[in-house]
């Protein structure tokens, strides 16, 4: 039964991933918890197993999304290289905290977080272009800021990415296409980042690699690479109203679940 949770679960993940940049971590996360929960994974540990098993398939996520943005030619690649050893230090970091927090303490905190980003989206609230003439500078400080907050909460960063770049007046086309690109190392980091702590935390649970659990990043992986690729095909044709409220809502309901049940 559980094989088909990761299924779906990597369908909605890349879809999601190619309409709006974002690595899927706000649904594979929460959803993981459950998942764990009922196959009895120890309550501490659980969280963080999903964390770490979702930055690993967001991996395979941020590449396919990325591929079929590039082949439109919509990812901005000087941004990419100016934030991405940012991105890098950032992640390493957030994990390190995160290894270190109880299992509660991170899901109430993954929990505010998804209110947060529910709330922007219901609210169609659109950043303003604070940021026009940002350089350099600006795109590191803000790269190790994503990265911390990613690898902290579990996500691919799409969610703080995104209304980064329309800040810095990029077009949304293309934020959402170099959000994309930037979710790779912090998937890629993370993920390295979340197994080498699970290791050092002594992870009893069968078939994981520190805090990374195989079946589910296999089951996710493999069916999270298609529907990116529909996702990014759709997010150059359909308007984004009616799906950014409705992932809003989800959200609403998901962070709801997590803090009752912490």
């Amino acid at each position: 039964m559980e094989w088909l949770v990761y299924l779906a679960l990597g369908a909605l993940s890349g879809l999601l991933a190619g309409l709006f940049g974002i690595g899927g971590g706000a649904i594979i996360v929460p959803m993981l918890v459950v998942v764990f929960a009922a196959m009895e994974f120890a309550p501490a540990q659980a969280v963080h197993i999903a964390v770490g098993t979702s930055f690993a398939a967001i991996v395979f996520t941020s590449l396919a999304s990325l591929r079929a943005h590039q082949l439109l030619g919509n990812v901005r690649w000087p941004v990419l290289r100016a934030m991405a050893p940012a991105l890098v230090l950032g992640v390493c970091a957030g994990a390190w905290l995160a290894s270190r927090l109880q299992g509660a303490t991170l899901q109430r905190a993954v929990a505010v977080f998804l209110f947060v980003v529910a709330l922007q989206m219901l609210s169609r609230w659109q950043p303003p272009q604070l940021f026009a003439q940002a350089g350099r500078k600006q795109h590191v400080v803000a790269g190790g800021t994503i990265g911390w907050v990613s690898a902290f909460f579990g996500i691919g960063g799409g969610s703080l990415t995104v209304p980064y770049l329309y800040a810095c007046a990029v077009p949304m086309r293309s934020a959402v296409a170099t959000s994309a690109a930037c979710g790779v190392p912090i998937a890629l980091f993370g993920a390295l980042s979340y197994a080498y702590w699970g290791g050092q935390a002594g992870v009893s649970e069968a078939w994981t690699s520190g805090f990374i659990y195989w079946p589910a990043l296999v089951g996710v992986g493999v069916a999270s690479v298609p529907f990116a690729k529909v996702g990014a095909r759709l997010a150059v044709r359909l308007p984004d109203a009616v799906l950014r409220r409705a992932f809003g809502c989800l959200l609403l309901m998901v962070a709801s679940y997590l803090f009752i049940a912490s």
